[in-house]
This record gives C-alpha cells, sequence and structure tokens, in this order.
C-alpha cells in the first residue's frame, strides 16, 4: 500500500485508509487482500490471491446498502425511478470518483505491466477495487460496518430529490459567484479535527471576501468544504439554480 513494502510503511498506509473508509480492520490481512490486483499475482506468485472474489462480494454489498438507503429516502417512487437513482450511484465512472477521493489509487499493489499501461487511473479497475474494500469491511466487520462505510464514502453524493440533478460542485459554484460580486475568491482553512484516527471528522473553516465565516464539518476535508460552500451560497441567495447541485446533507454514524 502506498508502494511502502516495510511493516511500519504498511502499518501506516492501511491506517490512512481505515480513516477514510471510516472502519478499523480486524484483520488487515483482509484489506491488503482488497487492494491486490490480479497482475501483481500474476507477476509475484500466488501470495494470498487477488481481490476478484472480494470485489464479487462488494458489489452485492454495496447494492444492497445503496438500494436500502434509498428505498428508506424516497417512499413514494416507484421502482423504476430508484433503479435509475442506483445506476447513477454505483456506475463505473461514480465508484471511480469516490475511490480517487480517498486516494484508493496510491495503496493499490500492481504488476508492472499494468502499472505501465497505466492501470492506476483506470476507472474500471477503481472501481473494482472500491467494491473489493467494501467486500473487506463486510467479511471483517458484518453487515453493520459495511453500511456505516457506504454511507460515509457517499456522504454529500445522496440525491435530495430524484428530478434534481447535480451539475456543479457547490465551490466552484461559489467560486464563480465571489468572482462577480467582490473580484476575488473565497478562502478554505483547517479548523481541526475530532474523532478516533479510524473515523476522523475535520472541521472547515470558510471565508468570504466580504468576511463572512461559515464552518462545516464533514468525513473529509473536501466534504466539509462542499458542506461550507454549499451554507456560504445559501447565506448570499444563491443555493443553485435548476440544474445545479442537489443539497449535500453529510450522513450520521449508522
Amino acid at each position: 500500500m502506498r508502494n511502502e513494502t516495510t511493516p511500519t510503511g504498511r502499518t501506516r498506509a492501511a491506517a490512512e485508509l481505515e480513516q477514510a473508509v471510516g472502519h478499523a480492520f480486524a484483520r488487515r490481512d483482509l484489506l491488503q487482500l482488497a487492494l491486490t490486483h490480479s497482475s501483481h499475482v500474476n507477476e509475484n506468485g500466488a501470495l494470498p490471491g487477488s481481490n476478484e472474489r472480494l470485489e464479487f462480494l462488494g458489489d452485492a454489498v454495496l447494492e444492497l446498502v445503496v438500494s436500502d438507503e434509498l428505498y428508506a429516502r424516497f417512499p413514494a417512487e416507484r421502482e423504476g425511478e430508484l433503479t435509475r437513482l442506483r445506476a447513477k450511484l454505483v456506475k463505473e465512472a461514480s465508484l471511480a470518483e469516490v475511490a480517487r477521493e480517498i486516494s484508493l489509487p496510491g495503496f493499490l499493489l500492481l504488476g508492472r505491466g499494468e502499472e505501465a499501461q497505466g492501470g492506476r487511473l483506470r476507472d474500471a479497475l477503481l472501481a473494482d477495487a472500491l467494491e473489493a474494500v467494501i467486500g473487506a469491511v463486510y467479511v471483517d466487520g458484518g453487515f453493520p460496518a459495511a453500511v456505516a462505510a457506504v454511507r460515509r464514502l457517499f456522504a454529500g453524493r445522496w440525491p435530495a430529490c430524484p428530478d434534481l440533478p447535480k451539475a456543479k460542485d457547490y465551490k466552484t459554484r461559489l467560486q464563480e459567484i465571489t468572482q462577480q460580486r467582490f473580484k476575488a475568491r473565497p478562502e478554505y482553512a483547517p479548523g481541526g479535527t475530532r474523532g478516533p484516527d479510524h473515523a476522523k471528522i475535520y472541521e472547515i473553516v470558510l471565508r468570504l471576501p466580504d468576511g463572512r465565516e461559515f464552518r462545516a464539518e464533514g468525513a473529509s476535508k473536501k466534504k466539509a468544504e462542499q458542506l461550507a460552500a454549499e451554507r456560504a451560497l445559501a447565506e448570499l441567495g444563491d443555493p443553485g439554480d435548476a440544474n445545479g447541485p442537489a443539497p449535500l446533507r453529510e450522513a450520521g454514524p449508522a
């Protein structure tokens, strides 16, 4: 993980990923397995194996957790609409985006050939690896742990309503507004952290060019920044137009 081969390096890398996922593994060998691509196994012998079986399991777990969440959020929606919403959340490009947000590419174990061909950047490979990590969480901690991990990973991605698309992110929209009104950009500063290392919560302080400040917390710095930007836009009277993003809501603990 993180291309660090020493025991200390592997332990440190595992802790970083556990924090991003929100699950402390009792069996870190499962996490290692989830990050091992078949190309690495093919070049280095059997080892513990590749992440393909965990990917198979994680795909099913992810679909169930997302289905359950959408079922609870939209009690009036028909099956077809729920299916469409689920497909959007779990499609390859969306999963790859989540994988990049938690820096998953840097933790993967790839073969030299796959690495040379840019495998670490491929959406399909990243989506499969994310599903494998979710599968590993399920095997290690059971379904409640998997639910908590998926909710954390997808915090801010759940649609507020079925028909409201998410075209722009709040940070981009806020920057556009402040450039128009103040000829300057907003500033983001860390406001501290709280919680255990494997489930840390980050606070961000957003300062507008006119001096107003907005604070928000999230499971990552990026999520906290987005939530602070959403609050600033609401204060400025521009929470996004009809083609703008759906409101962000940080998922609470499972």
